[in-house]
């Protein structure tokens, strides 16, 4: 399985961004889907996850209420509004499809990745 992660730049703070991770199987929708980030300096956390077919999302309490989760068929989005300096990382997508939901948030869990994306956020 391929991953390809796209949809990063440069916007303000306050403004939005939507990230696209498409994948080569068209079987996506059975997997758990999630994306990480990683800013310079930084350990690799945990941003948020699509359970499989879409039965659950979770978000890191530093963007809940700010960013969203959302599938569609071989296609698993992130849009990002209000966005913070401190969003400004390198954003991942991962998939799995063996996957629990009490290990859903450990990067370590997933075996596929994309390449990431640049997000980054002026103050």
């Amino acid at each position: 399985v391929q991953l390809q992660a796209s949809g990063g730049g440069l916007v303000q703070a306050g403004g939005s961004l939507k990230l696209s991770c498409t994948a080569t199987t068209r079987t996506l929708n059975s997997y758990y889907t999630g994306w990480f980030r990683q800013a310079p300096g930084k350990e690799r956390e945990f941003v948020a996850y699509v359970a499989r077919f879409g039965s659950g999302t979770r978000y890191a309490d530093s963007v809940k209420g700010r960013f969203t989760i959302s599938r569609d068929k071989n296609t698993v989005y992130l849009q990002m509004n209000s966005l913070k300096p401190e969003d400004t990382a390198v954003y991942y997508c991962a998939a799995d499809p063996r996957i629990i939901m009490s290990s859903a948030i450990d990067g370590d869990q997933y075996d596929y990745w994309g390449q990431g994306t640049q997000v980054t956020v002026s103050s």
